[in-house]
């Protein structure tokens, strides 16, 4: 996508608004889940292969049923996926990689 440089210098970096708001607010729903269970940010304090090993379910789960909610949140399997994945994303980051 060619882009105005002379307007903004934003030339590089990532194209956020390409985003869908879908995900975004599927990731604020599993983690106010979260929140409200536990406490804000209480993610960061578990060991990345606990969050493999939640990701591995609700694929299971999702891969035998699109639509399938969590029996304990409510909240469709998929978007306890991208809520497991974002979570290792950000441990890799931080990890270096």
């Amino acid at each position: 996508m060619e882009r105005n440089q002379n307007i903004k210098l934003d030339n590089g970096k990532p194209l956020m608004e390409l985003i869908p708001p879908s995900a975004i607010e599927a990731l604020g729903e599993v983690l106010t889940y979260g929140a409200n269970k536990y406490s804000p940010n209480s993610w960061q304090k578990v060991e990345p292969e606990r969050y493999l090993g939640a990701l591995m379910r609700h694929l299971t789960a999702y891969m035998r049923d699109p639509k399938s909610v969590d029996k304990e949140s409510g909240i469709l399997h998929i978007k306890h996926i991208l809520c497991n994945a974002a979570f290792l994303v950000d441990f890799a980051e931080k990890e270096g990689l």
